[in-house]
């Protein structure tokens, strides 16, 4: 397939309003794609050059793409920087130059879709003394074959703002739809990515060898598992009536790190699958120390730790080491802890379908003691007043609270259900709820704010059903000065002219954005509303929203489809009803 082809795929995506429109795009042009290059497409929808977890970046500024576009057009650069102050978009300032015709003599055939990402790829991994030179003349080579279309789209990529609004559940309901008009294939293609987190790998397999190849995907040491979620309940009666006797765990308020061992060599992945290896070397030595295996897999949470008081720094203190520069410094300043509370891997054999029980007891049996690698605190129990008990005493700790744990139950990949429920200090009895939030757009700043260009942002939670973002609340506190200037500076590298494609909401703020920045927000309670879509059904009938929300910290290592979703919005907003009738009773 030529990549002009594609370059059409991205401008129908692009001018198209509804999702299902979208979804067919998506499938057209996977149904003529081939097995070598439907993989390299996978990556093009999802908007970057391989998954986060192999930690290649392409690593072009806007200034080498103007060099580039200046020497593929022999334009100069300051025309070129005059034309995108005019334009504010790399993109359309590559269209319009690109778009005057050339002389055919000075004309090179179209590219093929593999041709572009094979440059591209080069690009990402060329790195050195010089590499910035070396990018340029590579980017501009492949410019010199691009229509103004193509170059539109092309530039924006490598800019990470092309910003089409495809999410992952779209690209696999359009995978099933290549092999099934029924969708039925596609808990089969989820199950792979859960097990392998790179869909353009699982693509290619499907295209390569079917759904049985499909069935066949297995866990490998190196290419991280989408993480396990939890449920929540309101209160520990509820969770012994739900799971009976269980697992009580420490919910330390950290980093979610998944580790993977193989023959000395370790490698680190956060919750939304970003390769963190180099952030944590007191990590990798951890477990190069204390772990008695030749492979494994396991997950815990890092929190940054003061051993000569034994207590907890708050997570503003441990997100200071997620950081590419000043890492020795900071890990001896801030060491981590990291506690460990699932085994998901070891020395060649998968044990996800085992047990709970089981996976906990062989994780206990391979940690060295030692200062780094610890093993998450717990209890067993049926017993809802010990629960409670152990509930306390964490809060007093100053940990977020529980987990419960069904004994006999398998680590489900990408799951979110009762097997796991979590029970936190911010909403246990209270009329207080944290909900992870993605910020979908900004209102300016009116009276004091007017001086930042920002006075409050727009919150949407993920609705998992039509993989939608939904608005929940518009937020105003939470953040200092500088921080609502800083965040400003974020947004305005992702706004988007109009309401992105996955986003659902009736208020208009000033500036769209694409979905990717996730906060924790506290609120009074959930209210019904009029004019937020969470949970909205039809026109007439109401959504639900954040009565107070204000921000806690700063931003979430988290993916957008990660947020709380709507699905537990509604049941929070159940639980918060049964606390009042509770507290009235009383």
């Amino acid at each position: 397939m030529l990549f002009s082809q594609l370059s059409n795929t991205f401008e129908k995506i692009e001018i198209t309003s509804k999702r299902l429109e979208m979804f067919d795009i998506l499938s057209e042009c996977l149904k003529k794609s081939s097995a070598n290059e439907v993989d390299k497409i996978v990556y093009f929808f999802q908007e970057h050059i391989l998954p986060s977890f192999h930690g290649v970046e392409l690593g072009i500024a806007e200034k080498m793409v103007e060099k580039a576009l200046a020497k593929a057009s022999s334009i100069s650069e300051i025309k070129i920087e005059a034309l995108y102050k005019k334009k504010g978009d790399f993109g359309l300032v590559a269209e319009e130059i690109l778009s005057v015709k050339q002389p055919t003599l000075f004309k090179s055939k179209s590219q093929t879709i593999n041709e572009v990402y094979d440059s591209l790829l080069k690009i990402a991994k060329t790195s050195g003394e010089g590499s910035n030179s070396r990018k340029i003349d590579m980017l501009t080579g492949i410019l010199h074959s691009c229509s103004g279309k193509e170059a539109k789209y092309l530039v924006r990529f490598v800019l990470g703002s092309l910003r089409l609004g495809v999410g992952d559940p779209t690209v696999m309901d359009s995978l099933a739809k290549v092999f099934r008009e029924d969708r039925s294939l596609r808990q089969q293609i989820e199950q792979a990515y859960n097990l392998c987190s790179d869909l353009g790998l699982v693509a290619k397999t499907l295209f390569e060898k079917g759904e049985k190849g499909i069935k066949d995907f297995k866990i490998k040491v190196g290419a991280p598992i989408r993480m396990a979620l939890a449920e929540r309940l309101p209160t520990p009666k509820e969770i012994i009536e739900k799971i009976g006797k269980c697992a009580v765990e420490t919910k330390y308020d950290g980093l979610r790190i998944q580790w993977h061992l193989q023959d000395g060599k370790v490698e680190l992945f956060s919750r939304n699958l970003e390769r963190m290896t180099h952030m944590f070397p007191d990590i990798v030595k951890g477990i190069k120390e204390q772990i008695k295996a030749k492979s494994a897999i396991g997950e815990g949470e890092a929190v940054a730790f003061n051993e000569e008081s034994n207590e907890f720094f708050p997570f503003q203190v441990t997100i200071t080491r997620k950081r590419k520069h000043g890492v020795d410094e900071q890990a001896k300043e801030y060491p981590l802890v990291l506690f460990s509370f699932d085994l998901l891997y070891l020395d060649g054999k998968d044990i996800t379908e085992e047990p709970y029980v089981y996976r906990r007891d062989i994780l206990s049996k391979i940690i060295k003691k030692g200062f780094t690698i610890r093993e998450a605190e717990k209890i067993i129990t049926d017993d809802p007043k010990k629960l409670e008990k152990f509930f306390e005493e964490n809060i007093e700790k100053g940990t977020e609270g529980i987990m419960a744990k069904r004994l006999d139950s398998p680590y489900q990949a990408g799951g979110r259900n009762f097997n796991w429920i979590k029970l936190k200090r911010s909403y246990k009895g209270e009329l207080k709820d944290t909900i992870d939030v993605v910020i979908i757009g900004y209102f300016k700043g009116r009276g004091m704010r007017a001086k930042f260009g920002i006075g409050a942002l727009l919150g949407a939670v993920y609705d998992e059903k039509k993989d939608m973002f939904k608005s929940i609340c518009k937020i105003g506190s939470g953040l200092t000065e500088e921080k609502w200037l800083e965040i400003r500076k974020l947004i305005d590298k992702i706004k988007v002219e109009r309401k992105p494609i996955r986003v659902d909401t009736i208020i208009e703020p000033d500036v769209y954005c694409s979905p990717k920045y996730v906060f924790t927000v506290m609120a009074d309670e959930i209210t019904k509303s009029p004019i937020h879509t969470a949970g909205k059904k039809s026109e007439s009938d109401t959504g639900y929203a954040l009565r107070f929300p204000r921000i806690q910290g700063w931003i979430r290592d988290k993916n957008p489809e990660d947020t709380t979703t709507v699905k537990e919005v509604i049941s929070l907003f159940d639980m918060q009803t049964r606390t009042k009738v509770v507290t009235m009773g009383k």
